[in-house]
């Protein structure tokens, strides 16, 4: 056949010096604007971040570790922000962990996504070492990631008001109809002899309980955010919000840090600038070269 004796008509392009030119001139004329639209959307955006993992740290404090790890000691503390710019509803609300590898190999495989979507599974533990078992019961959730979920909290007031955080759909809708099940509850969670993470309400199926569906999708890089709630309230500029917060999770025994962060948000999501620049880079690039070939085209012909 003439498909097997390569005898199929084909088009082979002639790369001449116009048409090279055309094609970068076109790419340029296409990706500046993009570039240029993405990074005024990303400019636009509003966000407030304060570390306070060693600010909340008590001034006579020498080992973090000890504080952190002892449970009489009060955790609570106080933090002020003031509002750069004007800030409109919803404002979300993260919490930023850097040097905390949700990626490692140990760590991803350390859950059990049966146990997760079907009650009947609950007993179901051989791929949640070393949290699969406490006290000789099965642990539901089950493994290093459930077990290490985040639990500071937080609380926002402005001019004696409190702002409050709505923690309704901070998830992926898919976890929460297809991974985590309805019928699913806590149990043995947190029982063991090394308390991990925050504890989980045994009478809240774990469909419902957001917190933990946000923090079950791992991050990529050890540097991540993961949203807390939002705030449906404007803020003005030069507000001052006072920050109440309980400085539970132990990020010192890998020199971890710890932000919360207020953002707004626009049609292209947070702010990063990293598209804009990406599309003007090559835009920028594109136009370069067609510029150095129209001038090699009219020197040498």
């Amino acid at each position: 056949s003439k498909f097997t004796q390569q005898e199929l008509p084909a088009c082979k392009p002639i790369l001449t010096p116009k048409w090279v030119i055309s094609v970068f001139i076109l790419v340029g004329v296409i990706f500046v604007p993009i570039g240029l639209v993405s990074l005024k959307a990303s400019r636009k955006v509003v966000e407030i971040v304060d570390r306070y993992d060693d600010a909340c740290v008590p001034a006579n404090t020498t080992d973090k570790l000890a504080y952190i790890q002892n449970p009489t000691i009060s955790k609570n503390c106080r933090r002020t922000l003031k509002v750069p710019k004007d800030m409109d509803a919803p404002i979300f609300v993260y919490y930023q962990l850097d040097n905390f590898y949700q990626n490692h190999r140990r760590y991803v495989k350390s859950r059990s996504d049966a146990q997760l979507r079907d009650p009947k599974k609950a007993n179901d533990t051989s791929t949640c070492d070393p949290e699969g078992t406490a006290n000789g019961m099965a642990i539901v959730p089950c493994g290093l990631i459930a077990w290490s979920i985040f639990n500071d909290t937080y609380g926002f007031v402005r001019n004696s008001k409190n702002l409050p955080v709505d923690k309704k759909g901070i998830s992926w809708k898919s976890d929460r109809e297809h991974k985590f099940g309805r019928d699913v509850f806590p149990k043995n969670f947190q029982n063991g002899s090394l308390i991990g993470g925050k504890t989980l309400d045994p009478n809240k199926s774990l469909s419902e309980q957001e917190d933990l569906i946000v923090w079950m999708r791992t991050a990529a890089l050890p540097t991540f955010r993961k949203l807390y709630g939002r705030i449906h309230n404007d803020l003005k500029k030069g507000d001052t919000i006072t920050v109440t917060l309980e400085n539970n999770y132990n990020t010192y025994s890998f020199s971890g840090k710890k932000k919360l962060v207020l953002s707004t948000s626009t049609w292209l999501g947070g702010k990063n600038d990293f598209l804009g620049l990406a599309y003007l880079s090559v835009g920028g690039l594109c136009f370069f070269l067609a510029f150095a070939f129209t001038l090699l085209y009219l020197i040498k012909p």
